[in-house]
């Protein structure tokens, strides 16, 4: 039986890490742009707490209605750098409830924005009716 010459035997090559690297780099622009680096912002709502015996809505009415057209303090049209201002004859106090009611056609970007502007104002006591 004779051999069969296959050649001379080749040495092992090494695998290269360069299409690795690549895929690492890759997977790091995609991450880093994928991630999100902004601070979410959250509005705290304080769940509505049964009226106490006695206790009544006082002072004028003071109801904002937001809708895609614009704000509306009691019916009357009203700017939302106005809104704070027309509000304050109608308040007895800081702390008196101010009824925030969204239109069918309001997004809820313009509700959050009446909501920052109010609470930049001082006025903490929003109630959202639907």
């Amino acid at each position: 039986m004779a051999a069969i010459d296959l050649g001379q035997t080749r040495r092992g090559r090494r695998p290269s890490l360069t299409p690795l690297v690549d895929v690492v780099f890759l997977l790091l622009v995609f991450f880093m742009l994928a991630s999100r680096f902004a601070v979410d912002r959250s509005i705290s709502l304080v769940p509505p707490r049964p009226a106490a015996e006695g206790e009544r809505y006082e002072g004028a009415p003071r109801y904002v209605t937001v809708s895609a057209e614009g704000l509306a303090l009691n019916g009357a049209p009203v700017t939302l750098d106005g809104l704070a201002e027309a509000l304050a004859p109608l308040m007895p106090s800081r702390d008196a409830a101010i009824v925030i009611r969204g239109a069918e056609d309001a997004t809820l970007q313009q509700m959050v924005v009446v909501l920052d502007t109010l609470a930049a104002a001082g006025m903490t006591a929003l109630v959202i009716a639907e």
